[in-house]
């Protein structure tokens, strides 16, 4: 196995983990660990698909990160 595939295996494993663990109500949208999981699981994605060179998931992937990143620090900013 290359580093991109386990980097790659592990990023999708943990995204699709955040949706398989929503889908059934065991984990909230609402919660930290939600966006958490995305935002590693995205990064890693990010990162394997920019060592195979593969920019179209770049984009996706560091999109899809950067989203999750604003969403959990949103979370964990104090509301007024």
């Amino acid at each position: 196995m290359t580093l991109s595939d386990a980097v790659g295996s592990t990023g999708v494993a943990l995204l699709l983990a955040a949706f398989f663990l929503n889908q059934f109500g065991w984990l909230e949208t609402t919660t930290r660990a939600y966006p958490a999981l995305n935002l590693v699981g995205a990064g890693l994605s990010c990162w394997a698909s920019w060592l195979i060179g593969f920019t179209p998931f770049v984009v996706l992937e560091g999109t899809w990160a950067l989203v999750a990143g604003v969403a959990l620090a949103r979370g964990a900013a104090p509301r007024h």
